[in-house]
């Protein structure tokens, strides 16, 4: 296993420490928890800068890689769905999508258009804003200022909108490949 893919591997083993340090029974939890998301949600930028600089690219990477970022994200929303219950749908939405999207991506590749779907910018868009959220989410407390749990809240939101729109884009980009000819606006 080498260093990218190690770091890829750190992000599934990060996701049940952020909650069990964020329900732990001590004063700086949240911010601990949110201290070891962060690092989790770096490692996705740091398993793709290793495998590119250090030309460490591999299949078993490339498949795991987006597991371990939809992982992060859906176990971590759920968690605190069971502490901010106003986060519900918002969560759906952003959980759904990756469901979508992923099974539109694995669609596309058995037509040998995978490359059509591939990240693009309001992917990696969205994914910023659901880390902002989720850590603002994790950090929120009595010992912090009302605004970061506001911040929380709008940034979870912002990211299911995020989503949809991504997701519309994804799904456009496949309909003009999968469909030729046929008019995607009517």
């Amino acid at each position: 296993m080498n260093a990218a893919n190690l770091a890829t591997c750190s992000r599934i083993v990060l996701i049940p420490v952020v909650i069990a340090i964020y329900f732990a029974d001590y004063h700086y939890a949240h911010l601990a928890a949110a201290v070891v998301f962060s690092i989790a949600s770096l490692t996705d930028w740091l398993d793709g800068y290793l495998a590119r600089r250090l030309n460490l690219t591999s299949e078993f990477g490339a498949f795991l890689d987006p597991v371990a970022d939809k992982l992060l994200i859906a176990g971590v929303l759920v968690m605190l769905v069971s502490v901010y219950p106003l986060i519900l749908t918002a969560t759906i939405i952003i959980v759904s999508r990756e469901f979508l999207v992923s099974a539109l991506r694995e669609w596309m590749a058995t037509k040998g258009k995978r490359a059509t779907v591939a990240v693009a910018f309001s992917g990696k868009l969205k994914t910023t804003v659901q880390m902002i959220a989720i850590i603002a989410m994790l950090l929120a407390s009595d010992d912090y200022p009302f605004w970061i749990l506001q911040l929380g809240y709008a940034g979870t939101y912002l990211a299911a909108g995020l989503s949809l729109w991504s997701m519309g884009l994804y799904f456009q980009k496949a309909w003009v490949v999968l469909f030729p000819g046929v008019d995607s606006d009517n």
